[in-house]
């Protein structure tokens, strides 16, 4: 049977004190055992195999896996709760890829595959609602901030990335204030390898709000400091708009985005990035056409001066390919176009990149996505994906396909 790993910060060391000091040997044993005993349990599967065609490498990576979850809340008590979650992967059908990171040093003849396999605790957090407006949580916790792209939990990939934190969730007046200290973040490697645990002393900060129903404006602040990793150190200060309305039968979509990125606390490159986004959107019957720019700045003059978002789910942006995971140092402005859609209950997607130098001139070189899924029944669905990367002047040509199966129950 695997060991479940869980490795002892100083916010998991406490998670763990104030579990035992809410367990039913209290003098509410009996209000503590019915708390556990009206909580709710899951269980769920998500197999996905993944093919990988690198022009660099001689061999294809074929890899099978199955990610399995398990995960229980504790019913409400005087407004506490309790979570924890467990998840294991397992390779099914073969081996035939390199999981990344140091993790599979024999199969380096394969293009990556970022999922090790492993058994390791996923969440275990202690939450307090103060009232409808307010609630804290301490403990190893997934955080998922506005569209993910500088804060997220990696949800792609069979080991998902989750932070031990003490984080605040405030909601007024149709605005919300979230804030975090997070001293560990518990990366998509797995805790074998030193690039799956990253020791930090970071703030987040993200506000946004709402009126009219249609106008939505945030704001947001990251101070990483990041003791494994000094590169990923940075401080990042942002504002973010978007909209809709409707004209006739079609409702258009609009969003834009600006940031600001130093150098902070141990990085040891001196530097200044920007980050820009426009994204336009346009309805129409089941289906929706979208296009849009994002710009991280990069320098032709100074290696490692790019904008940069370690803490991104960075697979959900310039392209399924993977290709673009940390910034080049001349900066990426990646345009794209694309449409998506449902018929007959299956959802499909193509978008198509190009991908150009921020500094300087050239491409960097260009990526075609697809995507088909379907909801089978409420605790089932399927999905096919595909991306064709072709390089210019970054990376190699490479293609992905994917097959993934979730089930619930």
């Amino acid at each position: 049977m695997p060991m479940i790993k869980f490795k002892k910060t100083a916010l998991a060391t406490a998670i763990m004190a104030t579990a035992i000091s809410l367990s039913p040997v209290t003098a509410q044993a009996a209000d503590d055992e019915q708390t556990v005993d009206k909580g709710k349990a899951s269980l769920s599967f998500r197999y996905r195999y993944e093919m990988v065609d690198q022009a660099n490498f001689a061999k294809d990576a074929n890899a099978s896996t199955l990610l399995t979850r398990l995960n229980y809340k504790t019913a409400d008590y005087n407004g506490w709760r309790f979570f924890i979650e467990v998840d294991n992967v397992t390779e099914i059908w073969g081996d035939h890829y390199n999981a990344g990171a140091g993790n599979t040093p024999n199969r380096t003849q394969y293009p990556v595959v970022a999922d090790p396999t492993g058994t390791e605790i996923n969440q275990a957090w202690v939450s307090f609602q103060f009232n409808d407006k307010a609630s804290t949580t301490l403990g190893r916790q997934r955080i998922l901030l506005d569209n993910q792209r500088f804060v997220g939990g990696v949800g792609w990939r069979q080991n998902e990335q989750t932070y031990d934190a003490l984080s605040f969730d405030f909601n007024i007046a149709d605005s919300r204030l979230f804030m975090a200290y997070v001293d560990h973040v518990n990366r998509i490697f797995g805790e074998d390898v030193p690039a799956g645990d990253h020791d930090n002393q970071t703030l987040l900060a993200n506000w946004h709000k709402t009126w009219a129903g249609k106008h939505h404006i945030k704001a947001y602040y990251y101070g990483i400091d990041n003791d494994d990793a000094p590169v990923f150190s940075t401080n990042t200060l942002g504002f973010g708009y978007n909209t809709h309305f409707d004209v006739g039968a079609q409702k258009f979509k609009m969003a834009v985005e600006y940031a600001s990125q130093s150098d902070a606390d141990n990085n040891p490159v001196n530097y200044d990035a920007d980050y820009w986004r426009l994204d336009v959107a346009v309805t129409f019957n089941n289906g929706e056409i979208f296009a849009g720019q994002e710009i991280l700045e990069g320098s032709d003059q100074q290696s490692g001066a790019s904008f940069r978002t370690p803490l991104a789910t960075l697979h959900a942006f310039n392209g399924w390919a993977d290709q673009f995971l940390s910034t080049p140092d001349v900066g990426i402005v990646d345009t794209f176009i694309g449409v998506k859609g449902q018929l007959n209950g299956w959802g499909w997607q193509a978008k198509y990149h190009q991908f150009d130098r921020e500094a300087g001139s050239g491409q960097l070189g260009t990526e075609l996505n697809l995507s088909l899924s379907k909801k089978l029944n409420e605790k089932a669905g399927i999905l096919f994906k595909a991306a064709d990367y072709s390089a210019d002047s970054h990376s190699q040509d490479t293609q992905k396909l994917w097959f993934m199966f979730s089930y619930k129950l």
